[in-house]
């Protein structure tokens, strides 16, 4: 581990949904450069002979610029120290993971990458969301509301331009999971029915997914602007499949079909193998082969 980066996934918040590798890394870190977003949780498992470092960046306030986060990850390794650039989430989602990459590498840096568990899955699983179902919605796509502050050529960008094209996103019907929603709703609001989404497709906001302070506030796309400010970190979940969060709710057309056995016999014969279990379940007719 001396002398190597390794760019860790801390997940949602959650620390049982760190994985193991996650774990021992953290558990014989010698260096720990952690964001903003890593949870109190997570960051009691480090070892407590590592050096740990708060470099994050958070709603535009910043106590470290990112050169400055490369320039301090390899001037530790470079020292003989083993080094995890601990990151909320996925390293490679929305985390900057490119630039550290291309510098590590420019500098000769041995690394890793360990992934986690991002946010969207973390916040879906809470407000039990399938991000995708077979009558609703074939694909989810990840965005962020956060607009970069220079284009791809390095220009000063203050325009749609510089982001994902939401109309075509929003033409494709996949859910829509999107990062850094903003405290605005309103803005978010305009930005999705200006691409075309209607205003009554369901939404929710899922804050602090996966810890003990988590809030899912439910909404359609038309009520996002009245809908109540939750604390950061925010997701922001866009699609027919968000109906699908409300366990009280009958979704026409999504519901799952009855159940019919092409073996006839099976149910009897399941009854007698689990016979506090009900069968046959209840649903519509679907075959089963």
């Amino acid at each position: 581990m001396r002398g190597k980066v390794y760019l860790v996934g801390a997940g949602p918040g959650d620390s049982e949904l760190l994985t193991v590798k996650a774990l021992r890394l953290l558990q014989g870190a010698e260096a720990v450069l952690h964001d903003d977003l890593v949870s109190l949780e997570v960051l009691k498992l480090i070892s407590p002979t590592a050096q740990i470092l708060n470099v994050g960046k958070r709603c535009g306030k910043k106590r470290i610029l990112q050169g400055e986060i490369n320039g301090l990850m390899v001037a530790l390794a470079k020292s003989g120290l083993g080094v995890v650039r601990l990151k909320g989430g996925d390293p490679l989602i929305f985390g900057r993971a490119g630039e550290e990459i291309e510098f590590l590498r420019r500098n000769r840096i041995p690394f890793e990458i360990v992934p986690g568990v991002t946010s969207a899955l973390g916040a879906a699983a809470a407000a039990q969301i399938p991000l995708t179902h077979r009558r609703a919605s074939d694909a989810v796509v990840f965005l962020t509301a956060h607009r970069a502050s220079r284009s791809r050529t390095g220009e000063p960008c203050a325009s749609e331009k510089c982001g994902a094209d939401w109309s075509k996103l929003a033409a494709s019907g996949a859910t829509l999971v999107i990062y850094m929603p903003g405290p605005d709703y309103s803005d978010v609001a305009l930005r999705l029915t200006s691409a075309g989404v209607s205003p009554e497709t369901p939404c929710v906001v899922v804050s602090r997914a996966t810890t003990q302070y988590q809030k899912v506030e439910r909404a359609t796309v038309w009520d996002l602007p009245r809908m109540p400010r939750v604390a950061s970190p925010t997701l922001l979940v866009v699609g027919e499949v968000v109906r699908l969060a409300n366990p009280a709710a009958v979704v026409d057309g999504l519901a799952i079909p009855e159940i019919e056995f092409r073996d006839k016999g099976l149910p009897a014969r399941l009854g007698k193998m689990f016979p506090r279990s009900p069968w046959p379940p209840r649903a519509a007719k679907e075959w089963i082969a």
